[in-house]
């Protein structure tokens, strides 16, 4: 595996594709590493350059001493860029991976070609709640979560139907590094770009899960309201809808980066 050198971080990275095409950045949700865009990177890279990454704490990336903040982890992502002399790039992004995406969306919009953001919201659950689930990481591990969480990431039917996708879901979450984990679940509660969402000039695309119970779609109605000119799509799918109604999403994605570029 490929790492790049970023500061005290070693990040973990994966590309595929043709050398010269596009690039596109695929981010990772909460507890789960780059290869949980498979389903993604098979159909993106007959035409696109994929360039897919560990989160800071996660898979094979370092785990450097924590909290970690969603501009640290959007900060990596353009240093990652840097040290692949990625002038541009576009951003999928999901959950975390979205917040992430708002954050260079704000921040770093002219190295964004395009942002999309899945089953994300500008501001995600309560301190309360992160705070449990950091102390229940840090005492218990991540076997005190991962049940709960992985059956929150798909609908009831998904899991019924689907159930060797969900125990392989269960152990990718099982071996995250609980430090890096909690380390990115205070990332995510700290963060909240509902007052800077109109500071995003990248063309935008907005994903949600019909099902989704972890983020609501009225989260993301809220997302796709606030940037300027950015396109909603929802999916018969939960929380990881590029896994759960894989084929359509990446309909979607490809519809998305096909489109002509603005002047």
């Amino acid at each position: 595996m490929p790492f790049v050198e970023v500061g005290d971080l070693r990040l973990n990275y994966r590309f595929d594709g043709p050398q010269k095409a596009p690039v596109v950045v695929l981010s990772n949700s909460l507890g789960t590493n780059l290869s949980m865009w498979d389903p993604q990177a098979t159909v993106l890279c007959e035409k696109f350059c994929v360039l897919r990454y560990d989160t800071r704490g996660h898979g094979l990336s370092t785990v450097t001493p924590g909290p970690y903040a969603i501009e640290q982890l959007g900060r990596d992502v353009l240093a990652l860029l840097d040290a692949l002399e990625v002038e541009s790039a576009y951003f999928c992004g999901l959950s975390m991976g979205g917040m992430i995406g708002m954050w260079l969306g704000i921040h770093a919009a002219n190295r964004m070609k395009g942002l999309v953001l899945c089953n994300t919201a500008a501001k995600i659950g309560t301190a309360d709640t992160w705070n449990a689930r950091i102390k229940d990481v840090k005492e218990r591990g991540m076997a005190a979560i991962a049940t709960t969480v992985v059956l929150r990431w798909f609908s009831e039917d998904f899991v019924k139907k689907s159930p060797e996708v969900i125990e392989a879901m269960r152990q990718m979450l099982l071996q995250a590094p609980p430090g890096g984990y909690a380390a990115c679940c205070a990332a995510v509660r700290d963060a909240d770009f509902s007052q800077d969402l109109s500071r995003a000039t990248a063309r935008t695309l907005v994903i949600a899960g019909a099902q989704d119970p972890v983020i609501p779609s009225a989260h993301a109605h809220l997302v796709a309201g606030g940037i300027p000119g950015a396109s909603y799509l929802e999916l018969q799918a939960a929380h990881l809808s590029n896994i759960e109604a894989a084929p359509q999403f990446s309909a979607a994605l490809l519809k998305f980066l096909n489109q002509p570029e603005a002047k």
